[in-house]
């Protein structure tokens, strides 16, 4: 039990430091999306396809492949700092991202690669459902009334 409210105490005030504060959510998000950068992998994809396209083809497979590995680890070790720290502010950075000058705040992809929304039902419109437009009974003659109409 006094393990508990112990636990219980520790996440209240957690709760308390990080409602509210866009600072923090912010630094978190961004955490989280450069922690997943190993299994992501855009870091390592764009590090190799520069080798190649600014070096020589022969380097990708080198130099690219350690620089991508390093640039990965670095990225997932940011992110990991980020969210160990998102509720304080650090010196000379406060909630703004860490490392700009390696590394971008965001992450990264391959020049030839614009990533989309992922295909779902929660990012998708009602079509992919089997919804649309249309008369409401185009059997019947006359009939002009429209669901979806907006004019």
């Amino acid at each position: 039990m006094r393990k508990t409210l112990s636990y219980f105490a520790a996440l209240a005030l957690l709760a308390a430091l990080a409602s509210g504060c866009a600072n923090i959510e912010n630094k978190l998000g961004r955490g989280l999306a450069n922690t997943f950068e190993v299994v992501r992998g855009g870091e390592f994809r764009r590090t190799s396809e520069e080798a190649a396209l600014f070096e020589s083809p022969d380097t990708s497979y080198s130099t690219g492949f350690v620089r991508g590995i390093d640039r990965t680890l670095a990225r997932t070790g940011i992110g990991l700092i980020e969210i160990v720290t998102a509720p304080i502010p650090l010196p000379g950075v406060g909630y703004g991202p860490m490392c700009t000058d390696y590394l971008s705040p965001t992450p990264v992809y391959p020049d030839n690669y614009t990533p989309g929304m992922m295909a779902g039902s929660m990012y998708e419109t009602d079509t992919y459902l089997g919804y649309g437009g249309g008369d409401v009974a185009p059997f019947v003659p006359g009939s002009r009334f429209s669901v979806f109409d907006t004019h």
